[in-house]
């Protein structure tokens, strides 16, 4: 049985541009990515118990650099740049989304995607892409649904259900889908004891 996980510790280490200048080491890494503005910095904060360890930003495509925090000392959690609408022009948007493909597809010690979804929206587009993309990688991923405290759990619960029936028609085995509020705090537990049972603890 998986013990519930402790945070101890939690830092920011350092940021990369591109997948080739990520830290050479061997913690494992979980990474977060989703939508521009679907809550990826604030799931850090809130898994870390930090209220600024990642800096949240009201504004989409904020986030450019792949972001490493290390927890307890023995794990990182990866905040990559969301992929969608960004201020900034074709060039820079394509570099930067490009970096946080050449990371999923090459880190050697990522053991886990958290691809966020923003549980008030029916199904978009833009996601449904981007998980059969990932699907085609072969990292295994999990769907966090966000800001479940904006409606009542009956709808974020048809929510999660009509997502996951569209996505089956385009990814063959059904992800493991949680579910998070920063608000409430909920799907911290859950989160955490994903990332606890790929280390075996």
């Amino acid at each position: 049985m998986v013990r519930r996980m402790q945070i101890k510790s939690a830092e920011f280490m350092t940021s990369a541009r591109r997948a080739a200048d990520c830290p050479d080491w061997a913690h494992p890494e979980f990474a977060l990515i989703g939508r521009s503005n679907v809550g990826k910095s604030s799931l850090v904060n809130l898994l870390a118990k930090r209220h600024s360890l990642a800096k949240v930003s009201a504004t989409p495509g904020k986030t450019r650099l792949i972001n490493f925090f290390l927890m307890n000392g023995s794990w990182c959690l990866v905040d990559l740049p969301g992929y969608g609408f960004a201020k900034t022009s074709h060039h820079e948007k394509y570099d930067f989304l490009e970096s946080a493909g050449d990371y999923l597809e090459s880190r050697p010690n990522l053991r886990r995607v958290f691809t966020l979804i923003d549980s008030r929206h029916p199904p978009q587009r833009i996601d449904l892409e981007f998980l059969e993309w990932l699907a085609a990688t072969g990292r295994p991923f999990s769907l966090v649904f966000t800001k479940t405290d904006k409606q009542s759990a009956a709808k974020t619960t048809a929510a999660i259900a009509r997502f996951l029936e569209t996505l089956a028609g385009i990814v063959p085995v059904p992800p493991e889908a949680l579910r998070s509020s920063i608000q409430t705090r909920d799907g911290r537990a859950e989160v955490l004891r994903a990332i606890a049972s790929e280390l075996g603890k």
